[in-house]
């Protein structure tokens, strides 16, 4: 089952091109406590390169929540025709002692993050610079966001989700419409009543989510046994909230057996996966890909043929919904 669709994804998305990484890439940072540093991977070969700003969570882990997290999703993007950018976010445990704890954003620095995203769009020409075999082959039309757990909560502001900045009041409005489609994984659902207590308690920006104005794009990734106790008492479903409460056009990729790690994306053999499952990872990298294809180049058909390849199995990984 599984690798039959994987092969079929595989003869989607073609043959993979030799890779480079550079990091860190610093960017100058003013006001941010310290510079801004990214990973940028891209392939050796092709111009007019789509990018894709990849957000990462926040976790436990000391280095996959920073640039060197998530190489499954990255190298397989850049593989496959994407300049991926992966900054570290102030909430990174590599930061911790830079980053004084009593800041009011922390440890979350929501804000920050999606700051982070507009910055490095604002220093695409010093990220060239900085990685001279980029130069001139970047498509700046074409930009994508993902984000998996706290950087699918990043992402979801970039994309258009509003909230109310629980320090004072006011309504917060990070869109950025460089970005016209994003990867949602394992991301955060709506607040109230849906909140458990501790995450109510201790992280009252999610209180006021609000998904209905976030119009952009987006491919929603969520795992049917990611229950995630400590942010939700809605189960697994709420983490398919960025679907159901925002306006299409969206689509909702649902993993059958999928933890909050989707089988592994957010590093190779990462101890922190609890539901490692090689082909579900496979098909992740895969079907964002396909999404993300076609999103950007319309009239691609790699998400038809993805869907279709996806639901002619008889015992899929997952299912597709869309609106």
């Amino acid at each position: 089952m599984d690798i039959m669709i994987t092969s079929t994804l595989a003869d989607i998305v073609g043959a993979p091109a030799p890779v480079a990484s550079v990091s860190p890439v610093v960017l100058p940072a003013s006001g941010r406590v310290v510079d801004l540093h990214l990973r940028v991977s891209a392939p050796l070969t092709g111009d007019e390169l789509p990018i894709i700003l990849l957000s990462h969570g926040h976790g436990f882990s000391n280095h996959l929540s920073s640039l060197n997290g998530y190489a499954p999703l990255a190298d397989f993007w850049a593989a496959h025709g994407f300049v991926v950018i992966q900054p570290t976010h102030l909430s990174s445990k590599t930061l911790a002692a830079q980053v004084d704890p009593g800041d009011p954003e922390a440890p979350l620095f929501w804000r920050s993050r999606a700051t982070d995203m507009t910055r490095i769009l604002d220093q695409l020409d010093t990220i060239e610079a900085a990685v001279p075999q980029l130069r001139g082959r970047l498509d700046r039309g074409r930009v994508a966001v993902a984000g998996h757990s706290l950087g699918g909560f990043t992402a979801s502001l970039l994309l258009g989700a509003r909230l109310t900045d629980p320090r004072d009041g006011t309504e917060v409005n990070l869109t950025e419409p460089r970005i016209k489609a994003g990867v949602l994984l394992s991301a955060p659902g709506r607040g109230g009543d849906a909140l458990s207590e501790i995450a109510a308690k201790n992280y009252p920006l999610f209180t006021t989510v609000d998904f209905s104005p976030m119009t952009t794009a987006a491919l929603v990734v969520a795992g049917d046994q990611d229950t995630s106790p400590h942010l939700t008492t809605q189960g697994a479903q709420w983490h398919a909230d960025p679907y159901l409460l925002a306006p299409g056009p969206k689509a909702l990729l649902t993993l059958f057996g999928a933890e909050h790690q989707l089988g592994g994306i957010s590093g190779y053999d990462a101890a922190e996966t609890t539901d490692e499952n090689p082909e579900r990872v496979a098909a992740v990298q895969r079907l964002t890909w396909a999404y993300l294809r076609s999103h950007l180049y319309p009239g691609n058909t790699a998400w038809q043929a993805a869907r279709d390849a996806l639901a002619a199995e008889a015992g899929p990984l997952g299912r597709i919904d869309s609106k």
